[in-house]
């Protein structure tokens, strides 16, 4: 447990370090950002023609009326989060990257949900929008990779790989050999 809190805590720690870092924010994160505001008017188009995506904005064509995706409500540091975890716990890189896989398509379907029903409460009530945006969302992309996390865990291999095992357990089997 120790070995999982030290990691877990060391990588969210680097992490959210370098997604500050000015020139990773200039070379992935803003793209990145501006990539789901395209992903998120193409899909408000399906059913709002009005729509239209400029950089990291979603706004109504007609009324002007629209949202900025800022650093922070991209899905980074949820996914900085499920990363961290999912990195720190002893199981199989495989299963890792299965996990990071999933985990992004789940943390980035919800924040699509999440930004599209943002930019139309926006356009219904700016009270309810933020209420929404800065409680009832921050808290559920959160919680969101908390769940991908736990469900990972769940279906967690029993054998998992030798080598990830913790340092308790390796400790253990160093001295029962040495025993015998």
């Amino acid at each position: 447990m120790l070995r999982f809190s030290v990691l877990f805590i060391t990588l969210i720690l680097g992490l959210f370090i370098l997604e500050i870092y000015e020139p990773v924010r200039q070379a992935v994160i803003l793209p990145f950002t501006s990539m789901i505001a395209t992903a998120c008017s193409w899909m408000i188009q399906l059913f709002d023609s009005n729509v239209i995506a400029e950089g990291d904005i979603i706004r109504n064509a007609v009324t002007y009326q629209g949202i900025q995706i800022a650093p922070g409500c991209n899905g980074v540091e949820a996914m900085i989060i499920l990363f961290a975890a999912l990195m720190a716990f002893p199981s199989s890189f495989g299963y890792k990257l299965k996990g990071l896989f999933w985990g992004f398509i789940a943390i980035q379907a919800l924040n699509s949900v999440r930004i599209i029903s943002l930019f139309y409460l926006l356009q219904w009530d700016k009270v309810w929008f933020d209420w929404f945006h800065l409680y009832l969302w921050q808290a559920l992309i959160i919680l969101d990779a908390l769940v991908v996390w736990l469900i990972w865990l769940r279906y967690l291999p029993k054998n998992s790989d030798k080598s990830n095992i913790s340092d308790n357990n390796n400790d253990q089997l160093a001295a029962s050999e040495s025993a015998a």
